[in-house]
């Protein structure tokens, strides 16, 4: 079996539950006439939360940056058994989603447009994802060439060695647990209380009852093909209260203040983490900037 290809999430699955399970009773809406226009493009760009425990995980990017080098590698391993290796196709910068996306709730620039729905998938984001299924469906032989019996060896074991030698991959487990405990510690911080009372009751007075944007986000009825309309017209209003009251402001800034306190307090386990992947970012940067001038060379030599 293939590894599993990158996914995002937008907030830790126990804090979702839990604020899920809390606010499932609280869904009575009626559908106010509250517009908004979408923010600029500019204004969107500046608005992306960035957070300092973010520089102890891969983004997107930098995990597609890792597979692609692997590909690389592998592609090679595998033409010399004799087996075709088609890479995965890259995707465009633009393309791919900014981190903490809706980590407080709805995105405005998203929720605007699509709702609390998630955005479709861009046409690069598309065939990357095409090129996974396809690689699930690869006859045996070729998936235990590629991995082995585990899903772990095989070519792909070797061009990890091959990349990294004896350097594990990058273990996220710190980050994963401090980046959730600081959403819930933040979201228990007075001023962040404070600034959901004032979200909470500006969406009364719209004429909706959640008490906080992640329940209005992980309603059960938002679960359709598309966005309904009553879908729509809650999410524009628990932007524009969002906006009045100031809140997803307010967690950002609290959460931002636990983070750094969290980063001081457990300095020595992060500064590992975060070594162990720079060298693997490091050296899968090495792979693609050879492939690169390869690759120009062949095509030089050709004409």
């Amino acid at each position: 079996m293939p590894p599993s290809r990158t996914r995002t999430t937008t907030a830790p699955a126990a804090l979702l539950l839990a604020i899920t399970t809390a606010c499932t009773a609280a869904e009575h809406e009626s559908t106010p006439a509250t517009h908004t226009t979408a923010p600029s493009p500019a204004a969107r760009k500046a608005k992306r939360l960035q957070l300092p425990l973010d520089a102890y995980a891969s983004t997107v990017a930098e995990t597609h940056l890792v597979e692609d080098a692997q590909d690389i590698l592998m592609r090679r391993c595998m033409n010399d058994l004799g087996m075709e290796w088609k890479a995965l196709p890259r995707v465009a910068a633009q393309d791919i989603e900014p981190t903490n996306l809706g980590r407080y709730g709805a995105d405005e620039a998203e929720a605007l447009r699509y709702g609390y729905h998630p955005r479709p998938d861009p046409p690069s984001v598309v065939r990357r994802n095409r090129a996974w299924d396809e690689r699930e469906a690869l006859p045996a032989e070729v998936q235990r060439a590629a991995y082995g019996p585990s899903g772990k060896g095989g070519c792909l074991e070797a061009a990890q060695h091959q990349l990294v030698g004896d350097t594990a991959p990058p273990d996220y487990h710190a980050f994963n647990q401090l980046t959730g405990t600081a959403l819930e510690t933040s979201r228990r911080a007075p001023e962040v209380r404070d600034a959901l009372r004032r979200w909470h009751t500006c969406m009364t007075k719209a004429g909706f009852d959640y008490p906080e944007p992640m329940a209005a986000a992980v309603s059960e009825r938002w679960k359709t093909d598309a966005p309904t309309p009553a879908e729509r017209a809650t999410a524009r209003a628990d932007v524009a209260c969002q906006r009045s009251s100031k809140a997803m402001t307010v967690w950002a800034a609290a959460e931002t203040r636990i983070q750094r306190r969290m980063i001081q307090q457990n300095a020595d386990r992060l500064h590992k983490a975060k070594a162990r992947k720079d060298r693997w970012l490091s050296a899968a940067r090495r792979v693609l900037k050879h492939e690169g001038r390869t690759n120009h060379q062949h095509h030089v030599s050709d004409q």
